[in-house]
């Protein structure tokens, strides 16, 4: 697998981050989301020093994890892969039911 170096901002500090290509959009969606919340943090409180922002910020984002594992677990939420093999394995009956009466 290749790696790639790509250069990033959060909250104004560059990073460079290694990525595979594959795993790049990933990572960028993930950089934004952590620059979001570490920006909000920043502007909506009184804590100051880029460690203890990246602290909340890790906390929120671990807390949100958290409550979205617990809503699958409680079947309130759905991961998009188990709603694709469903749907998929709902299209596969349909299609044998409709086999057999369009035969008939």
């Amino acid at each position: 697998m290749t790696t790639k170096q790509i250069e990033v901002s959060i909250l104004g500090q560059p990073y460079r981050l290694a990525c595979s290509p594959e795993t790049e959009a990933a990572l960028l969606e993930a950089v934004a989301r952590v620059d979001a919340e570490m920006s909000k943090i920043r502007s909506n409180s009184n804590v100051r020093g880029l460690d203890r922002i990246a602290v909340m910020a890790a906390l929120s984002l671990a807390s949100e994890l958290l409550k979205l594992q617990a809503s699958v677990r409680h079947g309130e939420a759905f991961p998009a892969e188990e709603i694709r093999r469903t749907m998929h394995q709902m299209n596969e009956q349909l299609g044998t039911v409709i086999q057999q009466y369009s035969i008939q």
